[in-house]
């Protein structure tokens, strides 16, 4: 039995992909709201094809939109 296999009753049944262990992810990137929106109060990121509006209310908190 490797790694990526499980003892299920009498028979090793494989683990699937989404279950096994990954390699440790790289640490999440942290930037300032100052620096991405500089002076806007409103940003637009295209993901996937899709744009979203990321903006910052009245309040100082920030709202994404599709």
């Amino acid at each position: 039995m490797n790694s990526h296999e499980s003892f299920i009753g009498r028979r090793y049944v494989p683990v699937p992909e989404t279950l096994r262990p990954r390699a440790p992810a790289m640490p999440p990137r942290t930037l300032s709201s100052e620096s991405l929106f500089e002076g806007r109060t409103e940003i637009c990121i295209d993901h996937g094809g899709s744009v979203y509006r990321l903006k910052i209310t009245r309040q100082g908190k920030l709202i994404l939109n599709k």
